[in-house]
């Protein structure tokens, strides 16, 4: 399937349409044309150096398309960055504060006041609301809980996430899987970039393979015997 494929038909709450990223003579995007239907869960798929991180940027809004164009709820990323939530590869949180003061701070980014949503998605992803020793010192698979929660405090919309579950025990994930699921299951579209991709088997609505920065094939389930295999 070429990267002009799109997905089944339905509300679109994704599309791009002939993307093209370059970092000088480099393209990261290779004219990726697609529609993603809202309320599904998109696990995208593919080597390092295929294009997901910078697919991710893209819909995020921050790595802005050489060529083309992306629609995010039918607008430029920029005027709907409200209604997404964003959980880089770095975990973008402050070393030196407590879960719940990372949080906070954000929450005041977003216009939200109180403890409640806060103390609610610390515990939603399985950590403690009230530790009070710094981020800097949780383990890694604890960092990457709290990244969750702060890419879903703001009640985002479409959720873009990038290897959630580096680092993260197998039980861990799992838990974080069955959480993305309840999230999918109340209507919210996610994307996820993983290099497990069997832990989202059954759950996920469909893997989406990359390589050399276009959508090569899209799938409803995973099996790695039926990996796309590489084009020269």
């Amino acid at each position: 399937m070429s990267s002009s494929a799109i997905a089944p038909a339905g509300l679109s709450a994704v599309s791009l349409s002939n993307v093209i990223k370059q970092f000088g003579r480099f393209a990261a995007l290779r004219g990726v044309n697609a529609d993603f239907e809202a309320g599904r869960f998109h696990v995208i798929l593919g080597d390092n150096g295929a294009g997901k991180t910078t697919l991710l940027r893209a819909l995020a809004g921050l790595a802005h398309p050489t060529r083309g164009t992306v629609s995010i709820l039918g607008k430029p990323p920029h005027e709907v960055c409200h209604e997404i939530g964003y959980m880089a590869h770095p975990s973008l949180l402050y070393d030196e504060m407590s879960g719940m003061e990372n949080l906070r701070y954000v929450a005041r980014l977003y216009g939200i006041s109180g403890d409640d949503r806060c103390r609610w998605v610390i515990g939603d992803v399985g950590l403690d609301p009230d530790l009070s020793r710094p981020v800097g010192q949780y383990s890694q698979g604890m960092r990457q809980r709290m990244s969750l929660a702060r890419a879903i405090l703001h009640d985002p919309k479409i959720l873009l996430l990038d290897e959630p579950f580096s680092n993260v025990d197998v039980h861990s994930a799992r838990e974080m899987v069955s959480l993305l699921k309840t999230m999918r299951d109340s209507g919210k579209t996610i994307f996820l970039v993983t290099h497990q991709a069997p832990l989202l088997d059954g759950v996920a609505d469909e893997f989406v393979w990359m390589q050399a920065g276009q959508i090569i094939n899209r799938t409803p389930h995973f099996d790695a015997r039926t990996t796309p295999a590489k084009q020269p």
